[in-house]
């Protein structure tokens, strides 16, 4: 059990500095592929942030919505319920604007960009990128790298906007708050700090999504059962992640 034991942290170890190697390849590269290829990057954009819009939107919207509700129905009760507004922008910009999308993008895109990566693992298409002499670093990861971290702002901006439209529609039109007093809480309450704490968590939100994405898809074993392995562990993994680096960059803040 002990040797178990042991071997297991010895993998996680090697693991871990791997992944570590890999992240600063990626980094070390990333400037480059950004100005000589930035065409493949704006696609990765498109693939990543504008397919991801429609399921961003319809969450955003009904996230925002129970906010509404549950901030009406708890702010009743200290006749507080003009600050609905209060309730969802600081709920919406510093915590679940950030983290459900990251959740979504690791859900939608992650998975893509993993399973299309890993798949092009199976098929040997990296290995004759290797044989032509094109670094499918280069070529297919940073593009995707990239695209997934300027993505991740992107989405949870759009997230939040929807969500407090969401909001708006529920504690204005459907409970009857105030709207002048809706949004006069809101300019009143957010300050600059607040939306770049929500700013901050979506960027390293994105990088930690993008990397496990690629790292998933590029270490796949080359088999249907090991890229849908990879697929799985990157939502996992992901999720996992955005959870405590969200209460660390929290704990930070504060």
């Amino acid at each position: 059990m002990f040797r178990e034991i042991y071997y297991t942290f010895l993998e996680f170890l090697r693991t871990f500095g791997a992944l570590q190697l890999f992240f600063l390849q990626l980094v070390r590269n990333s400037p480059t592929v950004f100005v000589r290829r930035f065409r493949l990057v704006v696609q990765q954009v498109y693939n990543t942030g504008a397919l991801s819009l429609v399921i961003i939107m319809v969450c955003g919207l009904f996230v925002g919505g129970v906010l509404g509700l549950q901030g009406y129905s708890n702010l009743a009760r200290f006749n507080a319920e003009d600050s609905v507004g209060t309730f969802a922008a600081f709920s919406l910009l510093k915590e679940l604007g950030p983290v459900i999308t990251a959740l979504l993008f690791a859900g939608r895109a992650g998975t893509s960009l993993a399973s299309e990566i890993g798949l092009m693992r199976a098929t040997d298409q990296l290995s004759a990128m290797e044989m032509m002499a094109i670094n499918p670093v280069r070529r297919v990861l940073v593009p995707r790298f990239l695209g997934g971290v300027i993505s991740m702002p992107l989405l949870t901006a759009v997230f939040t906007m929807v969500g407090l439209f969401g909001a708006h529609v529920v504690g204005v039109n459907l409970l009857g708050v105030d709207a002048g007093a809706f949004w006069q809480q809101i300019q009143n309450s957010v300050s600059p700090g607040d939306v770049y704490e929500g700013i901050i968590k979506s960027f390293v939100f994105g990088i930690a999504a993008s990397l496990f994405a690629v790292w998933e898809g590029y270490n796949a074993i080359p088999t249907a059962e090991g890229v849908g392995r990879a697929t799985t562990r990157t939502v996992v993994i992901t999720a996992i992640t955005v959870l405590i680096l969200d209460f660390m960059i929290t704990a930070i803040a504060m």
